[in-house]
């Protein structure tokens, strides 16, 4: 059985951040438009698992009434323990201990809906297989960087490019463990 692939689906800034300092996320409205959602739905529902940073649930969880994966096995990775909200586990063990785990077991893809440190992590321990980033067409001139300094050099395999009028551009890159 071929294990699971654990997935990055994330946006960014055409300088390479996430959200600005003060974790505002308004410069992705440069690209709403009314009836698309740049492959979100498609790829979420190939997904069944969602692991996410605390500081990002937090984030979301100012923005929606109801947290948005609330129908999938949930772990938020933090270091204060709390108890479960439904699916939701609030993880404080060995990320790679739960990635393995999460990985052997039968099911979809596992999706990392960020944060910044969590993908950087991620990535350090060789965890991640895939990133699907989608390039928001505004420079933010500094802000939380999605690939910061200190990471190991990893190879990727080009998937494929999308482009829409509004200007994103996402990228879907595989892992290429076969040349380190």
């Amino acid at each position: 059985m071929e294990s699971r692939k654990l997935t990055l689906f994330i946006a960014m800034s055409l300088d390479g951040f996430i959200a600005t300092k003060e974790d505002d996320l308004s410069f992705l409205s440069a690209v709403e438009q009314a009836g698309i959602d740049y492959g979100y739905s498609a790829f979420t529902s190939g997904t069944d698992t969602v692991i996410m940073g605390r500081r990002t649930y937090d984030k979301v969880m100012t923005l929606v009434d109801q947290f948005p994966h609330s129908d999938k096995e949930t772990y938020i990775i933090t270091r204060s323990a709390r108890p479960p909200e439904g699916n939701i586990t609030f993880y404080t063990g060995n990320l790679k201990d739960l990635i393995t785990t999460l990985k052997s077991r039968p099911g979809k893809t596992i999706y990392c809906d960020g944060g910044a440190g969590l993908a950087a992590e991620l990535l350090r321990q060789d965890l991640l297989d895939d990133l699907i980033i989608s390039l928001i067409p505004v420079l933010l001139g500094d802000g939380i960087r999605l690939f910061p300094g200190g990471l190991p050099e990893q190879s990727l395999e080009f998937i494929s490019s999308q482009t829409w009028p509004k200007g994103l551009v996402q990228l879907h890159y595989t892992r290429n463990r076969s040349r380190k």
